[in-house]
Formats: structure tokens, C-alpha cells, sequence
């Protein structure tokens, strides 16, 4: 081999709505010591920066971004390494909320976010979602000409084919499952990234997120609304992409599973 051939190694990246950190860092930490990814992105922190668990992280060998706010939204980025560059939310769209992290990681630009739920179609918390997917997609053309191995994942809010859905028909119109919602969903695939998860043969009835209410997850009644979207000069070294169940059967677990991806990476 020449001595200037590259060298490869597994990436591993996940995302995970952790719905309170506060509540569930045991099972963040349990979950970090098992399947030691190169990066997690989680959404929902729900704690101010001045309260988040830096040092509990660290000392499981974790260095963390975080962008919080109280009660509601927050999201973080945990890596091995450092990450360097780091921005808050969508430049230039003005945002009291919580909802993006960015950072390089590895020479990889990750941006985490968590989009808005939207509540209800015709509401004025759907017309902000709607804006906001609007400046996401602004945003995202830029970033993906800055840096072309980028990676968009996080808690989606929304389910972006029937098949995605457990009750297609309950669904279709509501929230998460609305045509407008998807459409945006491919405008995000039109930008020239791909949704992970579809580039390998996946079991039918595979969601990342079960209601807590109705027995939902005994009965495997849920969404696929968790995606890592990756840019497609990335597509052709994305080994594996899969959904955790595992950590939906904690005791006092968040409503949504993990979601990850490995990729064929250059060792730094």
C-alpha cells in the first residue's frame, strides 16, 4: 500500500430525543458505554446551559456543545473528539427557541436539530414550523456548499411516507403526516442529501417514536420521525443505518428511540 493511501475507519453518528436530560442521563451514559459512537446529537435536553451535565460527561470521556433553554426544546452534541465550529440555531432566522447545533467533528459537519411539532395544521404554531422549515432549507443549500460531507439528523417531527405511519389512514392530514410537512421533507432530499435509513433493506414497521399513552409500544403503534439525511458525496461510504429499541423498554424511557449510522471514514 502507499504511504499516502488513507487509512479507514468506522463513524459511528446517532440522534436521540432524550425528552429531559435532567431525568434520563443514566440512560444516556448506559447507552454512550455500549455503542461508543463518534458523535451524538439529542434533542429535547430541556435544561439552560448553566445546568448542563458537562462534568458527568466528561468523566465518561464525552466533551459536549449544548444550546438549551428552560423547561422546553434544547439540543447538545456529544463527541469524542472536539468539535470545532460551532453554531447556534439558523443564522439569520430569529428563533427564541432552542432547535440547532452545529459542529465539526472528524473533518464531518454535523448539524443536530430538533424540528418544531407543529401541533395541528392551520395553527400558528404549524405557519412557525412551516417558516422555519423554509430557513432550514435556505440555510442547508449554503452549508452544503461550504461543506459538502454534512449530516442533518435529529427529531424531524415529521413521518415522511405512509410507511412511516403504523395507521397511514389515522394519520394522513394530522400532524407529522401532513402533504405540506412531506414536501418539505423532499425538498430537503432535493438539496442532495439522503435519508440513511432507505439506502438499506429495513423491516416493515419500523418507527423511532411511540406515543406513551394506549400501550403505543406493546402494541408497536408509532412513527418513523427520527432521520440522519446525509449529503450524497457521503451516500457511498454509509455502511449501516438502524433504529434502537432497546432503550424504548427502560424504565421511565423517552417516547423516542435512538437512531444511528456508521460510515466508512478517514482515520484522523
Amino acid at each position: 500500500m502507499s504511504s499516502n493511501a488513507l487509512s479507514f475507519s468506522d463513524m459511528k453518528l446517532a440522534t436521540w430525543n432524550i425528552n429531559s436530560l435532567a431525568v434520563r442521563l443514566p440512560q444516556v451514559l448506559d447507552w454512550l458505554q455500549v455503542h461508543e459512537p463518534d458523535v451524538l446529537v439529542l434533542q429535547e435536553t430541556k435544561l439552560t446551559d448553566d445546568k448542563f451535565p458537562h462534568a458527568e460527561l466528561q468523566r465518561a470521556g464525552w466533551q459536549a456543545q449544548c444550546f438549551g433553554q428552560r423547561t422546553y426544546n434544547g439540543v447538545a452534541l456529544l463527541s469524542r473528539q472536539p468539535a470545532d465550529e460551532p453554531v447556534h440555531n439558523i443564522p439569520g432566522f430569529d428563533d427564541a427557541q432552542a432547535r440547532v447545533i452545529s459542529a465539526s467533528v472528524k473533518g464531518l459537519r454535523v448539524v443536530g436539530a430538533y424540528f418544531p411539532n407543529g401541533q395541528e395544521p392551520g395553527s400558528d404554531k404549524f405557519a412557525y414550523k412551516m417558516a422555519w422549515l423554509d430557513a432550514l432549507e435556505s440555510w442547508l443549500r449554503a452549508q452544503l456548499a461550504r461543506y459538502p460531507n454534512l449530516v442533518l439528523m435529529g427529531d424531524f417531527n415529521i413521518a415522511p411516507e405512509d410507511r412511516d405511519v403504523y395507521d397511514p389512514e389515522a394519520w394522513r392530514g394530522k400532524i407529522h403526516c401532513t402533504d405540506e410537512e412531506r414536501a418539505h421533507f423532499r425538498n430537503l432530499i432535493g438539496l442532495g442529501l439522503v435519508d440513511g435509513f432507505r439506502l438499506f433493506e429495513q423491516a416493515p414497521k419500523s418507527w423511532s417514536w411511540w406515543d406513551y399513552r394506549n400501550l403505543a409500544f406493546r402494541r408497536n403503534q408509532g412513527l418513523r420521525i427520527d432521520h440522519i439525511l446525509v449529503s450524497e458525496s457521503l451516500k457511498s461510504k454509509v455502511l449501516s443505518c438502524s433504529i434502537d429499541k432497546t432503550p424504548r423498554k427502560n424504565e421511565r424511557p423517552s417516547d423516542h428511540a435512538p437512531v444511528l449510522a456508521e460510515l466508512a471514514w478517514p482515520a484522523h
